[in-house]
């Protein structure tokens, strides 16, 4: 059966952050970190090694499948900066076409730096994931 790897944990978010080789990147990890955590209400948890987690819920999958999982987040990797948003909601796309240069993979956002996106954008992007997977997953 498969075991879900990225769990919510009490490492340091900050001391992750700090750990950010390029100051660029952890100049950005800073900002987004005050981003998330003022858009969303939840305080920043690490999940896993390399991912800061806002809130969480509970899925289960038809196949029987289920764990838990943040309702956004975001990791600084070295090649670019991951963000976590909902995949499903309608007018996700929308909101993708004016975000800035970004490109996208199966549920991952990926830009090279906050300067190349629309923080009001990647705010609506960031409410819109937590309000739908309220929704989708109200438990």
């Amino acid at each position: 059966m498969y075991k879900l790897k990225t769990k919510e944990n009490d490492h340091s978010v900050i001391e992750f952050i700090e750990n950010i080789e390029n100051p660029k990147k952890r100049e950005d990890a800073y900002q987004l970190l005050d981003i998330f955590t003022e858009t969303t209400g939840y305080p920043a948890k690490m999940w896993g090694t390399s991912i800061i987690g806002f809130g969480s819920y509970h899925y289960k999958y038809k196949s029987g499948h289920e764990g838990d999982a943040p309702f956004v987040g975001f990791s600084p990797r070295k090649a670019k900066i991951s963000l976590y948003l909902a995949t499903g909601e309608p007018k996700r796309e929308e909101l993708l076409n004016q975000l800035g240069k970004h490109t996208t993979g199966k549920a991952c956002v990926y830009v090279n730096k906050l300067s190349d996106i629309d923080v009001t954008i990647l705010k609506l992007l960031i409410d819109q994931s937590v309000n739908f997977l309220k929704v989708t997953y109200p438990n």
